[in-house]
């Protein structure tokens, strides 16, 4: 045990050296597609949370990733000058307040049911943005500057790729060090054991209901975080990425990089968009259709994920 938490350990410090070390090597192009890993890690990462820990498969993770890229630009916005702290606390509240709606009512409710009714919300919520359009713009969504990284009273700089880069990777190893040490903690526990068996969690007295609303609205926490990032990478909030099939697209990251693993969907969505585009270089317009059948075969052969299929082999 003791030598595979070196291992462990060694590799996650080799990584995120790399991590580090990426934007002062990459062309301009990488650089921002690894930024953009980062934070579709992120939102994969914390799908994990209900999908592999707590056994609730989520369709509706887009709304608060979405709401996380609303409430951060309604900030920048509304700010002036722009403020990127106002921009995190906007963001949260407003991914926070959508996630306590949504795990009110859903948790309610068991598998196939809960994740259709997690869809439903996604789609409400995506109505209401595509069509308020004073408020988010509707279709055309909202474009607005990117903040400063600054502490008032130390120091203030503009975002460059590289900042921007560092900034993310940043929280982004801050966010798995701390949903890791939640799913390793008591609380962490109950939820894996509500994923196995449900009403024997029940019966020993564990109140189930509180632990999945927990669990939905810390989720949905760092989902709301992903869609911060994102939006303060590409200075926009669209409806779009409020659609369910980004909610769908999180779900491949996790069945590829490997289901509750937390490490595994930041490997799948890795994988995936750079699969995605590699392939549509070549097929254009239909680079879905490899993709598809590489998804396939991967689920028939490779049921456990890429970290799973590793591992396997590892220890052969």
């Amino acid at each position: 045990m003791r030598r595979s938490a070196t291992s462990y350990w060694i590799g996650f410090s080799i990584t995120l050296a790399l991590l580090a070390v990426a934007p002062l090597v990459l062309p301009e192009f990488w650089r921002r597609f690894v930024t953009e890993i980062l934070i579709w890690g992120l939102l994969a990462m914390s799908s994990d949370i209900l999908i592999g820990y707590t056994g609730m498969i989520s369709f509706g993770h887009s709304v608060f990733f979405g709401l996380g890229m609303y409430g951060a630009a309604a900030a920048l916005l509304w700010a002036k000058p722009a403020n990127l702290w106002l921009a995190l606390f906007f963001g949260l509240a407003a991914a926070a307040a959508v996630a306590v709606f949504v795990a009110y009512f859903a948790t309610r409710l068991r598998d196939i049911y809960f994740s259709i009714t997690t869809l439903v919300f996604s789609q409400i919520f995506y109505v209401i943005i595509f069509t308020w359009t004073e408020v988010t713009g509707g279709e055309n969504g909202l474009t607005f500057s990117r903040p400063a990284l600054a502490i008032p009273g130390l120091f203030s700089v503009a975002f460059t790729t590289e900042t921007l880069h560092w900034f993310v990777l940043a929280v982004v190893t801050i966010s798995f060090l701390t949903i890791r040490r939640v799913t390793q903690s008591p609380f962490g526990m109950v939820l894996q054991a509500i994923r196995e068996n449900e009403p024997r969690a029940r019966a020993i007295g564990y109140a189930v209901e509180r632990y999945k609303i927990v669990a939905v609205m810390l989720s949905g926490l760092f989902a709301g975080l992903a869609g911060i990032l994102y939006a303060i990478q590409n200075k926009f909030a669209a409806p779009d990425f409020v659609f369910f099939l980004v909610s769908g697209e999180v779900v491949i990251f996790n069945v590829m990089g490997g289901i509750g693993t937390l490490v595994g969907p930041i490997a799948g969505a890795a994988f995936f968009l750079l699969l995605r585009e590699s392939l549509s270089r070549y097929f254009t317009e239909y680079y879905l259709i490899p993709v598809g059948i590489i998804f396939t075969a991967m689920v028939i052969f490779m049921p456990q994920g890429l970290l799973g299929f590793a591992r396997r082999r590892l220890n052969q």
